[in-house]
């Protein structure tokens, strides 16, 4: 008992097996990547009494044993090797008190593994509502398990849940049923073949393509004392397992559980009928949108102004406090604003991230999914397209892997193409700071202009996403056929703990992957930007000061300032890139930071606060700066309603991510189809830039 507990959460989806994760672990947890694949890997440490600790991985959702998804074998192939570092001293199913019938056929399952498993009742304060009644002792007894009540939203349970944990060498390791009475002739050949392996572990090698130690399907069906079935009747004995599984849990549920009806709501099919109505689903829907990009940009006003006044003083000190040199400059006028350029806008990342995990929290998401369904249908995508666009908001990396529970290769791979067209939190520091400059801070009934440009800017996306996703359909000559399966969670007020939890990580995963970006992308642009061949950045001090006799102080320096960085390293780049940006409404500077930004789009501001700071002895935000830079063809403000807009709509269509190409070459397994996205989606961007300014200007 002194070394760590390894534990498994197992479990349908939608049986609130996060929450538990969330109260076993709280914030001490991270999520990573299985080794060689895209489904995600949760893990963290629960501290168990008696000074014990577990080390706690949480499985991706599947319905049972019988893999039809990359996640669901993930779960398989764990369970069936004892060798791995993960596998597991005592795997917990997690299951919903309203779907218990449903739930215990993958508890049978992994009771068959002979595992010490640990059933879990979650959502037990529903009980009373919903006029359910559990016999304890009998589940325990017929289970051969120990059974946790537990209700995740109040917290209680999890405390006994802790001590079965530990006690958990006393859980029985007897299946409840035996599988091999579907066919005895045939499991008493594969027994007799492999005498010293688990039964129904050589099912699953047989039936799912899976691996356990040196045992394979090929090892198997070579071995000259046992011949395996057809693939057909493999499914037929598969259909009998299923039918048996449920024959028993039927006939323990009757005994074990009663459901006093007329007790129970009905309050979800009537939410159910508005919210997934033809009519006013789609309504509400909109409106809820259209309240959370007002209230992105309502609160966070004072938090990102503190934000932004804050690091303009920090490195204004730097520079008084430290002693003048390369160094000094490099903290005040490099890392400090780059570095600046991201954090303001954590405030309005963490309030879309905030409600984005309230709306799937509260169970309305999954009814998102089934009413875009309709929509989706006509432009040659499945309903499950929608929870990949839909997260995209969030991030396009983990969206473009959540593609994966798309079993139609076409629908996956024309999904796969348009998610960068959605709205990613990474655009939101340029969308803002843009929006910001050149639209007008008013309100009109009660609307902001600045949200309702921003919400606009996320339905563009949206809709190109669409339109790419029809056109995708009509070019790629890919038949196939495909059905829509969801299921609709019940409703629920969302947990804080999860919500806080979620916000917390997605944030810190978001600003600390951008930040080591930026911080890069902000020293190398401040060397170029600070230093410069020849005689033109040398002499700039006598160059400026001849021509320019009759300035002095402050404006003298500004001028040579601005003189060092038109002949600096990075000056002379974009001056020479300059004419391609032009016909956008875009001078140098903001071409060296678009192309900056194809590291990562949200360096973009990062980088025009890195270039504008450099040399700038003012204490000056960068929203103040940007405003005052002038169009050096046309005159007057750079950034004005038409080159706002370009630039705006620039970096809705541009492809600026090169993790995003990283992920979509690995789930294509090939260059092609990300290089034909960055080339097209680049093209197009320009072309929308260019057009728009040239009719606005």
């Amino acid at each position: 008992m002194g070394k760590q507990i390894n534990v498994a959460l197992i479990g349908n989806p939608n049986t609130g097996k996060t929450s538990v994760f969330n109260q076993l672990t709280g914030l001490n947890q991270q999520v990573g990547n299985y080794p060689g694949i895209t489904v995600e890997k949760k893990e963290g440490i629960c501290k168990l009494p008696r000074g014990l600790k577990a080390h706690i991985l949480d499985l991706p959702g599947t319905y049972s044993l019988n893999a039809s998804s990359l996640d669901e074998n993930v779960v398989i192939e764990l369970l069936l090797n004892k060798n791995d570092k993960d596998f597991p001293d005592v795997a917990i199913v997690i299951s919903d008190v309203e779907n218990l019938k449903r739930n215990l056929l993958l508890f049978t399952q992994i009771k068959d593994l002979e595992i010490p498993t640990i059933l879990v009742i979650n959502m037990a304060d529903r009980m009373k509502r919903k006029g359910i009644e559990l016999d304890i002792a009998l589940l325990e007894e017929r289970l051969n398990t120990k059974v946790a009540l537990v209700s995740s939203r109040k917290g209680t349970g999890i405390e006994e849940l802790k001590e079965i944990i530990i006690n958990y060498r006393q859980i029985s390791t007897e299946p409840c049923l035996h599988a091999s009475v579907i066919d005895p002739e045939y499991f008493g050949r594969l027994r007799k073949a492999f005498p010293n392996q688990s039964l129904y572990k050589l099912w699953l090698v047989i039936t799912q393509d899976v691996n356990f130690g040196n045992v394979n399907r090929h090892s198997l069906n070579s071995d000259p004392d046992f011949k395996t079935k057809s693939f057909s009747d493999l499914k037929r004995l598969q259909q009998k397992e299923t039918i048996l599984r449920y024959q028993f849990i039927n006939g323990l549920l009757k005994e074990a559980m009663s459901i006093d009806l007329s007790s129970a709501s009905d309050l979800r099919i009537k939410l159910d009928r508005i919210t997934t109505h033809k009519v006013w689903g789609y309504l509400i829907f909109f409106g809820i949108m259209l309240l959370i990009f007002q209230a992105i940009y309502d609160w966070s006003t004072y938090p990102m102004d503190f934000i932004d006044i804050t690091f303009a003083s920090l490195s204004e000190w730097v520079k008084t406090a430290l002693p003048a040199g390369p160094f000094t400059s490099l903290i005040s006028e490099g890392i400090i604003p780059g570095l600046g350029g991201i954090v303001i806008f954590i405030p309005q990342i963490a309030f879309l991230f905030l409600f984005i995990s309230i709306l799937e929290e509260s169970g309305y998401m999954s009814r998102v999914v089934f009413l875009m369904d309709r929509i989706m249908r006509r432009f040659g995508l499945s309903g499950k397209s929608v929870v990949p666009l839909v997260s995209g908001t969030a991030c396009a990396i983990p969206a473009v892997m959540a593609t994966r529970n798309i079993e139609n290769w076409k629908e996956r791979l024309i999904t796969i193409l348009v998610i960068p067209f959605t709205t990613c939190a990474a655009r939101l520091p340029v969308y803002l700071i843009i929006i910001a400059l050149v639209i007008p801070d008013k309100t009109y009934y009660g609307l902001n202009l600045q949200g309702l440009t921003l919400m606009l800017l996320y339905l563009i996306g949206f809709g190109t996403a669409i339109f790419s996703a029809w056109l995708l359909n009509q070019v790629l000559k890919i038949k196939s056929k495909s059905y829509f399966v969801i299921e609709m969670p019940n409703y629920k007020l969302p947990l804080f703990k999860n919500v806080a939890i979620n916000v917390v990580e997605k944030t810190k995963s978001f600003v600390l992957g951008a930040g080591k970006i930026i911080l890069a992308i902000s020293i190398i642009l401040w060397v170029l930007a600070s230093y410069g061949p020849g005689d033109n950045f040398d002499n700039a001090e006598e160059i400026v000061s001849n021509q320019n006799e009759n300035i002095a102080g402050q404006e003298l320096e500004e001028e040579i300032a601005s003189y060092k960085l038109k002949y600096s390293y990075i000056g002379i780049t974009g001056r020479a890139i300059e004419p391609v940006f032009t016909p956008l409404g875009y001078d140098w500077k903001i071409g060296i930071a678009i192309l900056s930004s194809f590291a990562a789009r949200e360096v973009f501001v990062g980088t025009l606060a890195t270039i504008y700071s450099v040399g700038s002895d003012e204490e000056e935000t960068i929203k103040n700066r940007m405003a005052a830079e002038t169009n050096p063809i046309l005159g007057g403000p750079l950034f004005t309603f038409a080159s706002g807009i370009s630039l705006l709509l620039f970096y809705a269509f541009a492809m600026q991510c090169m993790s995003t190409l990283a992920i979509v070459k690995k789930e294509t397994n090939t260059w092609k189809w990300p290089i034909l996205q960055l080339v097209i989606m680049s093209l197009f961007a320009y072309l929308v830039a260019l057009i728009a300014f040239q009719l606005l200007k």
